[in-house]
């Protein structure tokens, strides 16, 4: 097998593709300095799986790729592949041919492949397994392994050996255990410490379960216990329902009866009061008869008054009439004589009427005989006339249809204008009506945009209205949240000060002694109720007091002694207790540069308060005490000071003077220092939740107003949403009223248009007719003429016998007048006549109704007379009548006082009666009140049981403990259970889970304890067989690398000797390794005394004696012989040589003795700046010239 061509694209300098193809012997790779020949060497390493950015020259991997130039863009990968000839199937391959190719791109993506299938590094690892070849191996040889070598380093020179006899990868492991091992040691460290934490843990936390226990043993009894007394008293409860309801019944029964007899009672005191009203009644009806008759005398004595008054006026008007009676007979004889000079006068007319009638008669005869022969006359005329009749009456009808038409005309044509102007007026209220349209449009939009705005002032106002009480909701929601985080602090408030006034935590002997306090006034307190400190300072504060903060701080060592003795009397247990007379502070030691270090905040006494009198006191248990920040400053002095402080971090890790150092968790239950500062801030908490509370219901009460406000502007606004609605409904109603108006306007102009279509065609017919009747009028004037000749012929006679009947007719007139006049004067004489008669009639009638009148008024005042008479016997009558009266109405007064004194006694009984039903009515109130009462009960026992335990009355049935039958004494029991659990103050129910758990994890823990014991002593093991395995594989490598040294070293050198030594042959895996070489003529000396030249060629001996252990079937060389003279470079060249009947070479070289020795030779130059290119050997050769 051998490497039988390389490809690159894009790695490092070589921006463009180059292939290079190889062959057995050696092939040379040769070039200026700088022109990326190195560059070959770092791919083979990259293809192979080199994952060092460092080994191939780099920062990161994507700086591989080509990054461009002054002229070339950064390419965007690099690739490179080698290609093996697999003929003798070396590799694990049926593949003749072997590509092995690394693609990488600037994302940092990269990929492997073989023969163009894309696999893993582990697949290209496992493929040159066993081959020699790989990034691992000796297949390239560059000069960093020669530097190694020549380095005066040992451990690099040790590496390089390791690496040649195979013992890194046990190295590795080795490392990897010691580390497992580290690590074990210091789990198991951390794990003791645990074990003893829990192992503190365990009593006090045995004691809280047992404690738990008896609590939930009693709380248990006393969840019976309540169930039972619930159970016995909701019976009790039910028990008295029944007979609240037996009472109830009877109650309501006797009430009924009561309500019955009420109402017979009312019964008879409606009659009684009935009987009264109708007595009453009659009284004021007697009273109102009596009231009338006395005013009935008195209008009567008013009529008598007004009779004798009308008696006097009688008397005068009778005067009166006989004076007008003797005028009016004087008026009479005068009348009387004008008739009868009238009735003469019409006597004398009468006959000269009859002489005017007889002439009358004689010219009618002659008249008439002339009328006869006009008439004969007229015979003739008329046939005359008939002819010319036709012809004036077809005349007048022409004229008529000229007249006619003309008035047709006429009509038609003021039709036609009215028809213009209706289509005007109708166009008019068209254009109204459009107006009407557009403005009640108009209307329209402004309702529609007065809507909207409404409808948006109303959403905004609901919005509102909804963001309003969204704040009440999240204001309820906080206000319950307060409440019950109120519930939560002031609960934990509680629980703190029970516990600190218990003094929980301080151990029995201490809360005995503080029990004693009021006997003992020189008791101050616990060293923990007397300091406080910042919360930052609390944990390292009561780290340094440690279990000082129990101390008992007294005032002298003789209340000491007391208290001690009495601990002891009562076998109490033990205290300590600190006298503020005796105990003093130490004077410090610390130096003054302690306090300017890094992290030193102060001594312990400076960060806490406390009254003055305690100054010794604290200055004794803190004064020594140095607060630092962090452990690692706190190392950091305690080594500065030689490990001679006193320190504690703010975290509670402690380092004590000598070294000791004490850390971990700190629990924080445990804060005895604290709990002043947490009852401070939960009652400062507290406050503030219930000031806010308060605020709270304030704005409560201003958001339910801001919501009423809103709630009726909302339904104001929605009122006026509603009205502009109904308002825009009404307007598109008239809209569509006017709409329908148009409609019908159209209608009636399409009408008018057809009439003004009539109206043309009737004028069109009318002027046909017109020239038909004017051709017609030509031939009648024709006939016309003919009837005119003799027309006028009988026209003459006419006028004779006509001038005769002219001259009799006005005879006959002035007759007539004459006649007439005679009339009118009869007549007139007639009417005189008539008038003075009918005044005569009148005076004489006068006369007679005065007579008349005078004895009617006679009979008038007769009757008056009487009438006052009888109206006197009336008033009399009435007088008699009201006597009557007067003793009826007494006699029915005393009947309706003895039905008032009936009624008062009936309203007694009644009064009695209500007085029995109100009695009884409060008493079945008293029954409802016991029975709501017992509700009340039933429902807070039920809701009791509820909320405590969380059971109904059912399930509290299924529980009853039938030995459980006194009240009193279930009671009793419970009060005492009760208090026994008080007295047992905050109990931990979750200690007995905590003991289970916290014993399992200690279990847990040993048994993890006891596997990192046992891992140890594996590890220990590994580490063992590991050395002794290295042990052997090294000095089988070392003596066979140390036997090809020595021929390698002949070889290069021409005789000599080389050898390899170990410094320390008891520790030959860190031992440091000399190498010793003689060259041809000299002494045995240490290669690091040999001359540069000699020193490279050693070097390069090792390295070819490490290769030839391993051989692999290429070895690529990177200038190893750079620093070789050219005597050297030619020895080199020359083993070069004879190492290829096994090994392909592929030097990188810019020695001429190197490329003398090659079979064949690659340039790489740049000959554009910053990219290479494989270039022609003699260009190359130039160069190199």
């Amino acid at each position: 097998m051998y490497l039988k061509q390389m490809e690159l694209m894009g790695f490092k300098s070589f921006a463009n593709k180059i292939v290079l193809k190889f062959h057995n012997g050696i092939t040379g790779i040769v070039g200026p300095n700088g022109s990326g020949k190195s560059n070959i060497a770092d791919a083979v390493r990259w293809v192979l799986g080199e994952q060092s950015a460092k080994t191939l020259r780099s920062s990161s991997m994507t700086d591989v790729i080509f990054s461009g130039t002054e002229t070339r863009k950064p390419l965007s990968y690099a690739y490179v592949a080698i290609t093996f000839d697999n003929s003798d199937h070396v590799l694990p391959t049926d593949y003749e041919e072997v590509t092995v190719a690394r693609r990488v791109y600037r994302s940092g993506e990269s990929e492997y492949l073989i023969n163009g299938s894309q696999v893993r590094l582990k697949d290209v690892t496992e493929l040159f397994l066993d081959t020699g070849i790989g990034k691992e191996g000796y297949s390239i040889i560059g000069q960093g392994q020669i530097d190694k070598i020549l380095s005066g380093k040992s451990d690099e020179r040790r590496e390089l050996f390791d690496e040649a006899v195979g013992i890194v990868k046990y190295k590795k492991r080795k490392a990897e255990s010691i580390k497992k091992l580290d690590d074990e040691e210091e789990s198991l460290v951390r794990l003791e410490d645990i074990l003893g934490e829990l192992e503190k843990q365990q009593e006090p936390l045995k004691e809280q379960a047992e404690t738990a226990k008896e609590y939930l043993k009693k709380r248990d009894r006393l969840k019976t216990l309540d169930i039972n007394a619930f159970l016995i008293e909701t019976s009790q409860i039910a028990t008295d329902d029944k007979k609240i309801s037996t009472d109830q019944e009877l109650t309501k029964a006797q009430l009924n009866d009561l309500y019955k007899k009420s109402d017979d009672i009312k019964a008879q005191f409606h009659k009684i009061k009935e009987d009264a009203a109708a007595k009453e009644a009659e009284l004021d009806s007697l009273r109102d008869k009596k009231q009338q008759a006395d005013v009935a005398n008195e209008k009567r004595e008013g009529q008598i008054n007004l009779l004798n008054e009308q008696l006097k006026y009688a008397k005068q008007s009778a005067l009166d009439l006989e004076s007008r009676r003797t005028e009016t007979a004087e008026m009479l004889e005068s009348h009387k004589s004008d008739k009868r000079k009238a009735e003469k006068e019409l006597e004398e007319l009468k006959d000269s009427q009859m002489s005017v009638e007889t002439e009358e008669q004689d010219t009618n005869h002659l008249l008439n005989n002339a009328r006869k022969s006009a008439e004969q006359l007229a015979e003739d005329v008329s046939k005359i006339n008939t002819a010319s009749d036709e012809i004036n009456s077809f005349k007048a009808k022409h004229q008529a249809l000229v007249a006619k038409n003309k008035a047709l005309k006429e009509q038609l044509t003021l039709r036609k204008s009215q028809t213009a102007a209706r289509l005007l007026s109708r166009k008019e209220k068209n254009s109204d009506l459009d107006e009407q349209i557009a403005e009640a449009r108009r209307e329209d939009e402004s309702l529609e945009k007065q809507l909207s705005s409404v409808k948006a002032e109303l959403d905004e106002i609901s919005k509102k209205r909804q963001q309003i009480e969204a704040i009440r909701d999240s204001l309820k929601n906080e206000l319950k949240e307060k409440n019950q985080k109120y519930s939560v602090y002031h609960t934990r408030l509680d629980a703190i000060k029970n516990i600190a006034e218990r003094y929980e935590g301080f151990g029995g002997a201490v809360k005995r002694v503080m029990d004693q306090k009021k006997l003992y006034p020189g008791i101050y307190g616990v060293v923990a109720d007397l300091v406080s400190t910042e919360k930052r300072y609390e944990v390292a504060i009561e780290i340094a007091l440690g279990g000082s903060v129990k101390n008992v701080v007294v005032d002298t060592e003789q209340t000491a002694k007391q208290l001690i003795y009495y601990l002891k009397r009562e076998k109490l247990g033990r205290a300590t207790f600190l006298p503020v007379s005796s105990v003093k502070g130490f004077p410090s030691r610390t130096p003054e540069s302690v306090f300017s270090e890094k992290g030193v905040i102060d001594t312990a006494d400076k960060l806490v308060k406390h009254d003055n009198k305690y100054d010794g006191i604290f200055s004794y248990l803190l004064g020594r005490t140095i607060v630092v920040d962090t452990i690692d400053n706190a190392i950091a002095l305690e080594r500065k000071y030689h490990q001679s402080l006193n320190l504690v971090t703010l975290e509670g890790d402690t380092m004590r003077p000598g070294g000791a150092m004490t850390g971990g968790a700190f629990k924080r239950s445990e804060n005895l220092l604290g709990r002043k500062r947490q009852l401070d801030e939960l009652g400062s908490e507290c406050e503030s939740i219930k000031n806010r509370l308060a605020e709270i219901n304030v704005q409560m009460d201003e958001s339910t107003r801001q919501r009423e406000e809103a709630q009726v502007t909302e339904k104001e606004k929605r009122d006026q949403y509603n009205t502009l609605l109904v308002e825009k409904k009404t307007k598109e109603h008239d809209l569509s009223l006017l709409n329908q108006q148009k409609a019908d306007q159209k209608k009636a102009y399409d009408d008018i248009v057809k009439e003004e279509n009539d109206i043309r065609q009737s004028l069109e017919d009318m002027e046909k007719e017109q020239s038909s009747f004017d051709e017609k009028l030509s031939e009648v004037h024709l006939k016309e003429n003919d009837i005119a000749e003799k027309s006028q012929q009988l026209e003459k006679e006419k006028e004779r016998i006509d001038g005769s009947i002219r001259r009799l007719t006005d005879k006959l007139s002035d007759i007539r007048v004459k006649k007439a006049s005679l009339s009118e004067k009869l007549n007139a004489a007639q009417e005189r006549f008539d008038r003075f008669k009918e005044s005569e009639q009148n005076a004489a009638k006068l006369i007679e109704e005065l007579k008349n009148k005078k004895e009617s008024g006679s009979k008038e005042t007769e009757v008056k007379k009487q009438e006052i008479e009888e109206l006197k016997r009336q008033i009399e009558q009435g007088r008699e009548e009201n006597k009557t009266l007067a003793q009826q109405i007494a006699e029915l007064g005393r009947s309706k006082d003895e039905l008032d004194k009936k009624s008062q006694s009936i309203f007694d009984q009644s009064e009695s009666v209500a007085g029995d039903i109100s009695v009884l009515e409060k008493e079945s109130l008293r029954l409802e009140q016991r029975a709501e009462k017992n509700k009340e009960r039933f429902d807070e026992l039920s809701n009791y049981m509820w909320d405590q335990y969380e059971i109904t009355k059912h399930e509290a049935i299924t529980m009853k403990d039938e030995s459980l039958t006194d009240l009193s004494a279930i009671k009793k029991e419970s009060k005492s259970i009760q208090s026994d659990i008080r007295q047992m103050g905050s109990v931990n129910v979750n200690a007995v889970e905590e003991y289970e758990e916290l014993s399992k994890r200690y279990t847990f823990m040993s048994s993890q304890h006891e596997d990192l014991l046992n891992a140890k002593e594996k590890l220990l093991t590994i580490i063992n067989d590991l050395d002794t395995g290295m042990r052997k594989q090294f000095m089988n490598g070392f003596a066979d690398i140390q036997r090809e040294f020595d021929r390698a070293f002949k070889e290069l050198f021409g005789g000599g000797h080389g050898k390899i030594t170990l410094n320390d042959d008891e520790d030959i895996l860190e031992s440091d390794i000399n190498i010793i070489a003689s060259p041809p003529g000299k002494k045995l000396t240490n290669m690091m005394q040999m001359s540069g030249g000699e020193k490279s060629l050693t070097a390069i001996a090792l390295l070819f004696a490490i290769q030839n252990l391993h051989p692999s079937p290429f070895c690529l060389l990177d200038e190893i012989e750079a620093a070789l003279d050219d005597s050297n470079v030619d020895r080199f060249a020359n083993y070069l040589g004879k190492l290829t009947d096994h090994t392909q070479f592929i030097v990188i070289t810019h020695r001429r003795g190197t490329m003398n020795a090659a079979d064949r030779l690659y340039g790489i130059t740049m000959q554009e700046k910053g990219v290479s290119t494989l270039v022609s050997v003699n260009l190359i050769e130039d160069q190199l010239k």
